[in-house]
Protein backbone atom coordinates (compact mmCIF):
# COMPACT_ATOMS: atom_id res chain seq x y z
CA UNK A 1 0.00 0.00 0.00
CA UNK A 2 2.78 2.46 0.93
CA UNK A 3 4.68 1.74 -2.28
CA UNK A 4 1.60 2.67 -4.29
CA UNK A 5 1.33 6.01 -2.48
CA UNK A 6 4.96 6.92 -3.15
CA UNK A 7 5.11 5.73 -6.75
CA UNK A 8 2.61 7.67 -8.84
CA UNK A 9 3.03 5.38 -11.86
CA UNK A 10 2.04 2.35 -9.77
CA UNK A 11 -0.92 4.01 -8.11
CA UNK A 12 -4.02 2.66 -9.90
CA UNK A 13 -6.25 5.20 -8.20
CA UNK A 14 -4.88 8.00 -10.32
CA UNK A 15 -7.00 6.47 -13.10
CA UNK A 16 -9.97 6.69 -10.74
CA UNK A 17 -9.46 10.40 -10.10
CA UNK A 18 -7.92 9.97 -6.65
CA UNK A 19 -4.92 11.92 -5.41
CA UNK A 20 -4.21 9.53 -2.54
CA UNK A 21 -4.66 5.86 -1.74
CA UNK A 22 -7.96 5.09 0.04
CA UNK A 23 -7.87 4.67 3.81
CA UNK A 24 -10.53 2.22 5.00
CA UNK A 25 -12.16 3.02 8.32
CA UNK A 26 -12.11 6.81 7.87
CA UNK A 27 -15.55 7.78 6.49
CA UNK A 28 -15.55 10.92 4.39
CA UNK A 29 -11.73 11.11 4.30
CA UNK A 30 -10.90 8.34 1.88
CA UNK A 31 -9.58 10.42 -0.96
CA UNK A 32 -8.67 13.89 -2.19
CA UNK A 33 -10.80 15.02 -5.11
CA UNK A 34 -8.58 17.74 -6.52
CA UNK A 35 -7.57 15.82 -9.64
CA UNK A 36 -10.90 14.08 -10.25
CA UNK A 37 -12.55 15.14 -13.49
CA UNK A 38 -16.02 14.29 -12.16
CA UNK A 39 -15.47 15.54 -8.63
CA UNK A 40 -18.56 17.36 -7.31
CA UNK A 41 -18.62 20.19 -4.79
CA UNK A 42 -21.33 19.69 -2.19
CA UNK A 43 -22.48 23.27 -1.67
CA UNK A 44 -25.01 22.15 0.98
CA UNK A 45 -22.35 20.48 3.11
CA UNK A 46 -22.07 23.29 5.67
CA UNK A 47 -25.81 24.05 5.74
CA UNK A 48 -27.99 22.43 8.34
CA UNK A 49 -30.32 20.02 6.59
CA UNK A 50 -34.06 19.92 7.21
CA UNK A 51 -35.75 16.82 8.60
CA UNK A 52 -37.14 16.04 5.15
CA UNK A 53 -33.71 16.39 3.51
CA UNK A 54 -32.19 13.99 6.05
CA UNK A 55 -34.56 11.26 4.88
CA UNK A 56 -33.23 11.36 1.29
CA UNK A 57 -31.64 7.94 0.78
CA UNK A 58 -29.84 8.62 -2.52
CA UNK A 59 -26.13 9.05 -3.30
CA UNK A 60 -24.23 9.86 -6.46
CA UNK A 61 -21.32 7.49 -7.11
CA UNK A 62 -18.40 8.01 -9.50
CA UNK A 63 -16.60 5.24 -11.41
CA UNK A 64 -13.21 5.53 -13.11
CA UNK A 65 -13.43 9.27 -13.52
CA UNK A 66 -15.69 8.85 -16.57
CA UNK A 67 -19.22 8.03 -15.42
CA UNK A 68 -21.62 8.60 -12.53
CA UNK A 69 -24.76 6.84 -11.36
CA UNK A 70 -27.31 7.27 -8.57
CA UNK A 71 -27.93 4.55 -5.97
CA UNK A 72 -30.37 3.97 -3.13
CA UNK A 73 -28.84 3.74 0.36
CA UNK A 74 -30.09 1.35 3.11
CA UNK A 75 -31.70 3.13 6.10
CA UNK A 76 -29.01 1.97 8.54
CA UNK A 77 -26.07 3.24 6.40
CA UNK A 78 -24.90 6.87 6.58
CA UNK A 79 -22.52 7.92 3.82
CA UNK A 80 -20.41 11.02 3.15
CA UNK A 81 -18.66 12.25 0.03
CA UNK A 82 -15.37 10.43 -0.45
CA UNK A 83 -16.62 7.12 0.93
CA UNK A 84 -15.77 4.07 -1.14
CA UNK A 85 -18.84 1.88 -1.45
CA UNK A 86 -19.84 -1.49 -2.89
CA UNK A 87 -22.85 -1.05 -5.15
CA UNK A 88 -25.14 -3.28 -7.13
CA UNK A 89 -23.91 -4.25 -10.61
CA UNK A 90 -24.96 -6.67 -13.30
CA UNK A 91 -23.72 -9.19 -12.39
CA UNK A 92 -21.98 -9.01 -9.00
CA UNK A 93 -20.98 -5.73 -7.39
CA UNK A 94 -18.83 -2.77 -8.28
CA UNK A 95 -16.86 -0.26 -6.25
CA UNK A 96 -17.14 3.50 -6.61
CA UNK A 97 -16.61 6.78 -4.77
CA UNK A 98 -19.48 8.81 -3.31
CA UNK A 99 -19.52 12.34 -4.74
CA UNK A 100 -22.89 13.65 -3.49
CA UNK A 101 -25.31 12.55 -0.79
CA UNK A 102 -28.57 13.69 0.79
CA UNK A 103 -30.37 16.76 -0.52
CA UNK A 104 -27.58 17.71 -2.94
CA UNK A 105 -27.83 14.26 -4.58
CA UNK A 106 -31.61 14.65 -4.89
CA UNK A 107 -31.24 18.06 -6.53
CA UNK A 108 -28.63 16.65 -8.91
CA UNK A 109 -31.07 13.92 -9.94
CA UNK A 110 -33.68 16.60 -10.60
CA UNK A 111 -31.24 18.53 -12.79
CA UNK A 112 -30.55 15.39 -14.84
CA UNK A 113 -34.25 14.64 -15.18
CA UNK A 114 -34.22 11.46 -13.07
CA UNK A 115 -36.75 10.52 -10.41
CA UNK A 116 -36.21 8.63 -7.17
CA UNK A 117 -37.74 5.23 -7.82
CA UNK A 118 -36.89 2.76 -5.01
CA UNK A 119 -38.25 -0.19 -7.00
CA UNK A 120 -35.99 0.32 -10.03
CA UNK A 121 -32.90 2.08 -8.63
CA UNK A 122 -29.78 0.08 -7.94
CA UNK A 123 -28.72 0.05 -4.31
CA UNK A 124 -25.61 0.47 -2.21
CA UNK A 125 -24.68 -2.79 -0.47
CA UNK A 126 -22.20 -1.47 2.10
CA UNK A 127 -19.21 0.72 2.76
CA UNK A 128 -16.25 -1.02 1.13
CA UNK A 129 -14.27 -3.40 3.34
CA UNK A 130 -10.51 -3.76 3.26
CA UNK A 131 -10.86 -7.01 1.31
CA UNK A 132 -13.10 -5.25 -1.24
CA UNK A 133 -10.56 -2.50 -1.80
CA UNK A 134 -7.67 -4.95 -2.11
CA UNK A 135 -9.56 -6.88 -4.80
CA UNK A 136 -10.44 -3.57 -6.46
CA UNK A 137 -6.78 -2.52 -6.56
CA UNK A 138 -5.69 -5.83 -8.08
CA UNK A 139 -8.42 -5.51 -10.72
CA UNK A 140 -7.48 -1.93 -11.63
CA UNK A 141 -3.81 -2.90 -12.00
CA UNK A 142 -4.73 -5.36 -14.74
CA UNK A 143 -6.37 -2.76 -16.98
CA UNK A 144 -3.25 -1.44 -18.74
CA UNK A 145 -1.86 -4.93 -19.36
CA UNK A 146 -5.25 -6.17 -20.60
CA UNK A 147 -5.59 -3.24 -22.99
CA UNK A 148 -2.17 -3.91 -24.59
CA UNK A 149 -2.80 -7.65 -24.94
CA UNK A 150 -6.25 -7.03 -26.41
CA UNK A 151 -4.80 -4.73 -29.05
CA UNK A 152 -2.45 -7.53 -30.14
CA UNK A 153 -5.36 -9.96 -30.36
CA UNK A 154 -7.38 -7.48 -32.44
CA UNK A 155 -4.45 -7.12 -34.81
CA UNK A 156 -4.06 -10.91 -35.14
CA UNK A 157 -7.79 -11.25 -35.94
CA UNK A 158 -7.54 -8.46 -38.55
CA UNK A 159 -10.41 -6.52 -37.02
CA UNK A 160 -10.88 -2.92 -38.12
CA UNK A 161 -11.26 -1.47 -34.62
CA UNK A 162 -9.18 0.24 -31.94
CA UNK A 163 -9.26 -0.66 -28.26
CA UNK A 164 -9.11 2.62 -26.34
CA UNK A 165 -9.67 1.69 -22.72
CA UNK A 166 -10.49 -1.21 -20.39
CA UNK A 167 -12.46 -0.86 -17.17
CA UNK A 168 -12.60 -3.73 -14.69
CA UNK A 169 -15.52 -4.12 -12.33
CA UNK A 170 -14.72 -3.81 -8.64
CA UNK A 171 -15.28 -7.51 -7.91
CA UNK A 172 -12.95 -8.52 -10.80
CA UNK A 173 -15.65 -10.57 -12.55
CA UNK A 174 -16.38 -8.30 -15.52
CA UNK A 175 -14.53 -5.88 -17.80
CA UNK A 176 -15.80 -3.27 -20.22
CA UNK A 177 -13.73 -2.81 -23.40
CA UNK A 178 -14.18 0.60 -25.02
CA UNK A 179 -13.40 0.73 -28.74
CA UNK A 180 -13.75 2.92 -31.81
CA UNK A 181 -14.49 1.72 -35.33
CA UNK A 182 -15.44 3.38 -38.58
CA UNK A 183 -17.79 0.56 -39.57
CA UNK A 184 -19.73 -2.25 -37.95
CA UNK A 185 -17.40 -4.90 -36.53
CA UNK A 186 -18.12 -8.59 -35.93
CA UNK A 187 -16.22 -9.19 -32.68
CA UNK A 188 -17.81 -12.48 -31.63
CA UNK A 189 -14.55 -14.35 -32.09
CA UNK A 190 -12.73 -11.63 -30.16
CA UNK A 191 -15.08 -12.04 -27.18
CA UNK A 192 -14.46 -15.80 -27.12
CA UNK A 193 -10.69 -15.30 -27.11
CA UNK A 194 -10.83 -12.63 -24.40
CA UNK A 195 -13.15 -14.70 -22.20
CA UNK A 196 -10.84 -17.73 -22.43
CA UNK A 197 -7.73 -15.66 -21.78
CA UNK A 198 -8.88 -13.45 -18.88
CA UNK A 199 -11.64 -15.68 -17.41
CA UNK A 200 -14.07 -12.79 -16.93
CA UNK A 201 -17.35 -11.57 -18.41
CA UNK A 202 -16.70 -9.37 -21.46
CA UNK A 203 -18.70 -6.30 -22.50
CA UNK A 204 -17.84 -4.35 -25.65
CA UNK A 205 -18.86 -0.69 -25.80
CA UNK A 206 -18.34 1.50 -28.85
CA UNK A 207 -17.48 5.18 -28.33
CA UNK A 208 -17.01 8.14 -30.67
CA UNK A 209 -13.88 10.05 -31.61
CA UNK A 210 -14.52 12.75 -28.99
CA UNK A 211 -15.01 10.18 -26.21
CA UNK A 212 -11.80 8.49 -27.33
CA UNK A 213 -9.84 11.73 -26.98
CA UNK A 214 -11.41 12.25 -23.54
CA UNK A 215 -10.18 8.85 -22.34
CA UNK A 216 -6.73 8.97 -23.90
CA UNK A 217 -6.04 12.64 -23.07
CA UNK A 218 -3.51 14.94 -24.74
CA UNK A 219 -2.41 18.55 -25.24
CA UNK A 220 -4.42 20.90 -27.43
CA UNK A 221 -3.12 23.57 -29.81
CA UNK A 222 -3.68 26.10 -27.01
CA UNK A 223 -0.98 24.40 -24.96
CA UNK A 224 -3.37 23.16 -22.28
CA UNK A 225 -4.62 19.68 -21.53
CA UNK A 226 -7.70 18.72 -23.54
CA UNK A 227 -10.97 20.07 -22.13
CA UNK A 228 -12.68 16.72 -22.70
CA UNK A 229 -10.01 14.99 -20.61
CA UNK A 230 -10.05 17.44 -17.70
CA UNK A 231 -13.54 18.86 -17.17
CA UNK A 232 -15.88 18.52 -20.14
CA UNK A 233 -18.36 15.65 -19.78
CA UNK A 234 -20.99 16.28 -22.45
CA UNK A 235 -20.46 16.89 -26.14
CA UNK A 236 -22.70 19.21 -28.13
CA UNK A 237 -22.94 19.64 -31.88
CA UNK A 238 -20.11 21.67 -33.45
CA UNK A 239 -20.53 22.93 -37.00
CA UNK A 240 -18.66 25.10 -39.46
CA UNK A 241 -21.29 27.81 -38.90
CA UNK A 242 -19.59 28.57 -35.57
CA UNK A 243 -16.29 29.17 -37.38
CA UNK A 244 -17.93 31.36 -40.00
CA UNK A 245 -19.73 33.42 -37.37
CA UNK A 246 -16.43 34.05 -35.58
CA UNK A 247 -14.76 35.13 -38.84
CA UNK A 248 -12.30 32.22 -38.72
CA UNK A 249 -10.51 30.87 -41.76
CA UNK A 250 -12.03 27.51 -42.72
CA UNK A 251 -8.74 25.65 -42.42
CA UNK A 252 -9.20 22.04 -41.23
CA UNK A 253 -5.69 21.79 -39.80
CA UNK A 254 -6.39 24.72 -37.46
CA UNK A 255 -10.00 24.01 -36.54
CA UNK A 256 -9.69 20.26 -35.92
CA UNK A 257 -8.83 18.93 -32.47
CA UNK A 258 -6.91 15.84 -31.39
CA UNK A 259 -9.98 13.72 -32.15
CA UNK A 260 -9.97 14.81 -35.79
CA UNK A 261 -13.31 16.62 -35.40
CA UNK A 262 -14.08 20.31 -35.00
CA UNK A 263 -12.81 21.70 -31.70
CA UNK A 264 -15.41 21.86 -28.94
CA UNK A 265 -14.09 25.29 -27.94
CA UNK A 266 -15.57 26.76 -31.12
CA UNK A 267 -18.86 26.77 -29.25
CA UNK A 268 -17.51 28.47 -26.13
CA UNK A 269 -17.73 32.01 -27.54
CA UNK A 270 -20.42 31.32 -30.12
CA UNK A 271 -23.24 32.83 -28.04
CA UNK A 272 -21.19 35.97 -27.45
CA UNK A 273 -20.65 36.41 -31.19
CA UNK A 274 -24.35 35.85 -31.89
CA UNK A 275 -25.23 38.58 -29.40
CA UNK A 276 -22.54 40.97 -30.64
CA UNK A 277 -23.36 40.48 -34.32
CA UNK A 278 -26.89 41.77 -33.75
CA UNK A 279 -25.44 45.28 -33.73
CA UNK A 280 -23.75 44.75 -37.09
CA UNK A 281 -25.57 45.33 -40.40
CA UNK A 282 -26.48 42.44 -42.67
CA UNK A 283 -23.65 41.37 -45.02
CA UNK A 284 -26.08 41.72 -47.94
CA UNK A 285 -26.35 45.51 -47.43
CA UNK A 286 -24.20 47.57 -49.80
CA UNK A 287 -22.82 50.98 -48.93
CA UNK A 288 -23.61 53.52 -51.67
CA UNK A 289 -21.28 56.45 -52.34
CA UNK A 290 -20.69 58.86 -55.20
CA UNK A 291 -17.46 57.00 -55.96
CA UNK A 292 -19.27 53.68 -56.18
CA UNK A 293 -21.01 50.96 -54.20
CA UNK A 294 -19.12 48.87 -51.64
CA UNK A 295 -19.77 45.31 -50.49
CA UNK A 296 -19.23 43.66 -47.12
CA UNK A 297 -16.05 41.61 -46.61
CA UNK A 298 -15.66 40.81 -42.92
CA UNK A 299 -16.20 42.19 -39.40
CA UNK A 300 -14.04 42.68 -36.32
CA UNK A 301 -16.42 42.12 -33.43
CA UNK A 302 -14.08 43.17 -30.61
CA UNK A 303 -12.89 46.41 -32.23
CA UNK A 304 -16.32 47.03 -33.83
CA UNK A 305 -14.91 47.47 -37.31
CA UNK A 306 -16.50 46.41 -40.61
CA UNK A 307 -14.40 45.86 -43.72
CA UNK A 308 -15.75 46.91 -47.12
CA UNK A 309 -14.35 47.07 -50.64
CA UNK A 310 -15.65 48.72 -53.81
CA UNK A 311 -17.40 46.48 -56.33
CA UNK A 312 -14.90 45.47 -58.99
CA UNK A 313 -11.94 46.54 -56.87
CA UNK A 314 -11.04 43.73 -54.50
CA UNK A 315 -7.40 44.74 -54.31
CA UNK A 316 -7.96 46.77 -51.13
CA UNK A 317 -10.34 46.81 -48.20
CA UNK A 318 -11.29 49.58 -45.80
CA UNK A 319 -11.99 49.14 -42.09
CA UNK A 320 -14.87 51.42 -41.13
CA UNK A 321 -16.07 51.87 -37.52
CA UNK A 322 -19.46 50.33 -36.86
CA UNK A 323 -21.12 53.63 -35.93
CA UNK A 324 -19.93 55.18 -39.22
CA UNK A 325 -21.30 52.20 -41.18
CA UNK A 326 -24.70 52.59 -39.54
CA UNK A 327 -24.56 56.33 -40.28
CA UNK A 328 -23.87 55.69 -43.99
CA UNK A 329 -26.69 53.14 -44.19
CA UNK A 330 -29.07 55.67 -42.62
CA UNK A 331 -28.00 58.32 -45.15
CA UNK A 332 -28.52 55.87 -48.04
CA UNK A 333 -32.07 55.19 -46.84
CA UNK A 334 -32.72 58.94 -46.93
CA UNK A 335 -31.33 59.15 -50.47
CA UNK A 336 -28.03 60.80 -49.50
CA UNK A 337 -24.68 59.59 -50.86
CA UNK A 338 -21.31 60.32 -49.17
CA UNK A 339 -18.40 61.32 -51.39
CA UNK A 340 -16.27 58.20 -50.73
CA UNK A 341 -15.68 55.54 -48.08
CA UNK A 342 -12.08 56.66 -47.61
CA UNK A 343 -13.39 59.61 -45.60
CA UNK A 344 -14.73 57.20 -42.96
CA UNK A 345 -12.09 54.45 -43.12
CA UNK A 346 -9.92 53.89 -40.09
CA UNK A 347 -7.42 51.63 -41.87
CA UNK A 348 -6.89 50.39 -45.41
CA UNK A 349 -5.08 47.32 -46.63
CA UNK A 350 -4.77 44.74 -49.32
CA UNK A 351 -7.25 41.88 -49.29
CA UNK A 352 -5.66 38.51 -48.59
CA UNK A 353 -6.62 35.81 -51.04
CA UNK A 354 -8.44 32.83 -49.61
CA UNK A 355 -8.87 29.59 -51.48
CA UNK A 356 -11.93 27.78 -50.31
CA UNK A 357 -11.74 24.84 -52.67
CA UNK A 358 -10.20 21.77 -51.04
CA UNK A 359 -10.27 23.30 -47.55
CA UNK A 360 -14.00 23.98 -47.78
CA UNK A 361 -14.67 20.40 -48.93
CA UNK A 362 -12.55 18.93 -46.14
CA UNK A 363 -14.40 20.99 -43.54
CA UNK A 364 -17.62 19.13 -44.23
CA UNK A 365 -15.93 15.92 -43.08
CA UNK A 366 -15.34 17.50 -39.67
CA UNK A 367 -18.82 19.02 -39.37
CA UNK A 368 -20.71 16.57 -37.19
CA UNK A 369 -22.25 16.22 -33.75
CA UNK A 370 -19.92 13.86 -31.89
Amino acid sequence: MKENILDITENPFFTRGCCAMPKPGQPGKNYQGGCAKLHSYNWLKDIEQSDIAKTVDVVEVRFKNSKKEFFRVPPDLKLLDGDIVAVEASPGHDLGIVTLYGESARLQMKVKGQKIDPDHMKKVYRRARTSDIEKWISAVKQEEKTRKETRKIVEDLNLDMKINDVEYQGDNTKAIFYYTASERVDFRELIKVLADMFRIRIEMKQIGARQEAARLGGIGSCGRELCCATWRTNFTSVSTNSARLQQLSLNPTKLAGQCGKLKCCLNFENDFYKEAMREFPSPSIRLKTKKGNAIYQKADVFNKLVWYSYIGDNSSMMAIPLDKVLEIIKKNKNGKLPEQLEDFAQTQGAQTEYKNGEDELDMWKLDDSF
